[in-house]
């Protein structure tokens, strides 16, 4: 990864730019967006005038077409960027809790299979910046979600005793970094192909917009890639 400012760029692979832009950087390129809803549709670009409305509900995008950069915002929540460096196309996902939870990755994977024949094996993954397990205390029914949808919950829930004061200290915790991670192996993906930002949008906050830091009011990063 390489920053320069506020923007994060990132070596997924020598067809495609990919990067991340927060605190008010300028976006490098025109970049297609979602209205994001926290739901698993996934948006298929397939032309330049695709109407807004054909992508507002969704919180997955992909595309085939060179040089069209899709995006997905995010201010705590985790950005996943794909790319199918055999048919050429690239995805990027809006996996918040729970779209990780509703295996919002596993759909787009299955979205990409048929839509451009991608084999999973073949996928280059991204997991980008977003809230840390130290930073991402939850409710005890928000933990139970992720055992109740499979997940392998003893490497991703911790209990760290009662909650004191009003920071992050005590209470249960979710590593949904590890979640995407995991959602990514169970589609199909090699765990050599996925790699995973080691920033923390709380803890690295002079970067990044931080919900949980800033409130929901705040900015968002937005993570794009684009096929060269």
């Amino acid at each position: 990864m390489k920053v320069s400012d506020n923007h994060m760029t990132y070596e997924i692979h020598p067809d495609v730019c990919a990067g991340t832009v927060a605190r008010d950087e300028a976006l490098p390129c025109p970049i297609m967006q979602m209205n994001q809803v926290h739901d698993v549709k996934v948006a298929v670009v397939d032309r330049v005038d695709i109407p807004q409305d054909e992508l507002d509900g969704c919180d997955a995008i992909m595309t085939d077409l060179p040089g069209v950069a899709i995006g997905v915002r995010t201010a705590d929540c985790i950005p996943v960027l794909l790319y199918d460096p055999v048919k050429k196309a690239a995805a990027a996902i809006h996996s918040g809790w729970r779209g990780t939870v509703s295996k919002i990755i596993s759909k787009t994977v299955a979205k990409m299979r048929t839509a451009y024949s991608s084999q999973p094996s073949d996928l280059l993954a991204f997991i980008g910046p977003g809230i840390c397990m130290d930073c991402f205390q939850v409710g005890e029914e928000v933990a139970l979600k992720f055992k109740e949808a499979g997940f392998d919950i003893d490497s991703l829930w911790a209990f760290r005793g009662p909650k004191t004061g009003n920071g992050m200290e005590g209470g249960h915790h979710i590593d949904l970094k590890e979640a995407c991670r995991q959602t990514l192996v169970e589609s199909g993906l090699k765990n050599e192909n996925i790699q995973i930002s080691c920033l923390c949008t709380y803890e690295d906050n002079d970067l990044l917009y931080s919900a949980r830091k800033e409130g929901i009011e705040c900015g968002r990063n937005i993570t794009y890639i684009k096929i060269l």
